[in-house]
């Protein structure tokens, strides 16, 4: 049996060279903080990344344009603010299906990550 505690980090992807594009996008559009990379790792490209008590991780690599299901899903307070914030940004919100006592949504990051913000809500 795996016991497992909760999310360390969340790994994406952006194109080679990229890292200017991504960091206006996820320190300045969405207000994440960077953190030190391991000096071990600063030679494959990319940055981290700090959001609540979750890493995520930007790495680069050959991306194919194919969006697919992956994507981290972040739990926020006042997902009403973060939707108004996001469309006075520019960023498409994509509606979710419905999932009782949860409001949701999602919207890409300009290198065809899905993301998913989320609030529990009760009733």
């Amino acid at each position: 049996m795996i016991t497992f505690k909760r999310i360390d980090h969340v790994q994406l992807c952006i194109p080679l060279g990229k890292e200017e594009e991504a960091r206006n996008f996820y320190c300045g559009i969405l207000g994440m903080k960077e953190i030190e990379k391991p000096d071990s790792l600063k030679s494959n490209g990319g940055f981290w990344l700090e959001a609540g008590d979750i890493q995520l991780h930007i790495g680069t690599e050959s991306i194919n344009e194919n969006k697919g299901k992956r994507h981290p899903a972040f739990e926020v307070q006042d997902i009403a603010a973060a939707r108004k914030h996001l469309e006075t940004a520019k960023v498409k919100i994509n509606e979710e299906k419905i999932i009782p006592g949860i409001q949701r949504f999602s919207f890409y990051d300009p290198f065809g990550n899905r993301i998913e913000l989320l609030e529990k809500v009760e009733g």
